[in-house]
């Protein structure tokens, strides 16, 4: 069939200058067809726009029921996203649908990509997201490959430091980051499965129960690591209010109290990961998602 890869896909791999990422999206239209062909299902169309790290493809199976089949280069961990997925079963979480053989490729039910929690007003976006959260916090599965978070925090720490370099007026923030973090990975209260890259937008809505969560970058740590992110969603919003660093704050405490975790632990992991993304954002060249992502990590 004929094949062009979504444009913001190959914006995004672009930005990350890795070799095997580009070769995977030279042949990304034949991975699919193989991909489809391995698990007899038929594909209708690609997913627009897509997201910045997988190629997600509607499909239909042999007995006409409707999927996705979802790829990703290695880099992004789709083995990993896999084995989360298998432990979960549907829990919480989208469901894998077959077993599938290790490459790159994952059979999911479909969901509803048009509605997202991120469609909510924001009050009951935020409780919904945060309920769905709480079902992915289970113990880790034996064996497991993926990360953890000292292990993936510390290598980002590694490119924050050398960023600093290029980009001196961040050292404070960043500083501020990395004590954070090194008071934080020194004594976890616990370790759980986790999303790893979850916000509003994770969350779809599906048939089986009204909210799943979608995409995982799964990493095994405290469960304050993963609620970090859903502080910032809506960024922007916050930027163009007045009562944004008051609303910040507000929601820390908030998130914290529903779902039992450390305030002050939740503050010190949104800093850090807003300032990692801050600095990610200007080590690529997306200056203005670096300004946003910065200012917020100054209000806590």
């Amino acid at each position: 069939m004929a094949f062009e890869p979504p444009s913001r896909l190959v914006n995004a791999l672009g930005e990350v200058r890795d070799e095997g990422a580009s070769a995977w999206l030279a042949r990304l239209g034949t991975l699919l067809e193989e991909a489809a062909a391995r698990r007899g299902v038929d594909v209708e169309r690609i997913h627009l726009p897509g997201g910045r790290s997988s190629l997600v493809a509607h499909v239909r199976t042999a007995k006409g029921t409707p999927a996705v089949l979802k790829l990703a280069p290695e880099r992004f961990r789709p083995e990993a996203e896999r084995a989360a997925l298998t432990h979960w079963d549907g829990l919480g979480a989208v469901r894998l649908l077959d077993p599938g053989p290790s490459d790159g490729a994952l059979l999911l039910e479909r969901l509803h990509p048009e509605v997202s929690v991120r469609t909510l007003p924001e009050a009951k976006a935020l409780l919904e997201a945060a309920g769905t959260l709480r079902r992915l916090w289970v113990d880790p599965p034996a064996g497991r490959n993926c990360e953890t978070v000292p292990e993936r925090t510390g290598r980002q720490a590694t490119l924050m430091r050398a960023t600093v370099d290029d980009f001196p007026e961040v050292a404070p923030l960043v500083d501020a980051a990395l004590t954070a973090r090194d008071e934080l990975v020194a004594a976890p209260p616990e370790l759980r499965l986790l999303h790893g890259t979850f916000r509003q937008s994770k969350v779809l809505a599906g048939e089986r129960v009204p909210w799943l969560a979608i995409g995982p970058d799964p990493v095994v740590g405290e469960c304050a690591f993963d609620l970090a992110r859903l502080v910032r969603d809506r960024v922007e919003d916050l930027i163009g209010s007045p009562s944004g660093p008051a609303i910040t704050r507000r929601r820390v405490r908030k998130l914290a109290e529903s779902l039992d975790v450390d305030q002050e632990r939740l503050r010190g992991w949104t800093l850090f990961r807003a300032v990692e993304s801050g600095v990610r954002a200007l080590r690529v060249g997306r200056p203005g998602d670096a300004e946003n992502l910065l200012e917020f990590a100054g209000w806590l």
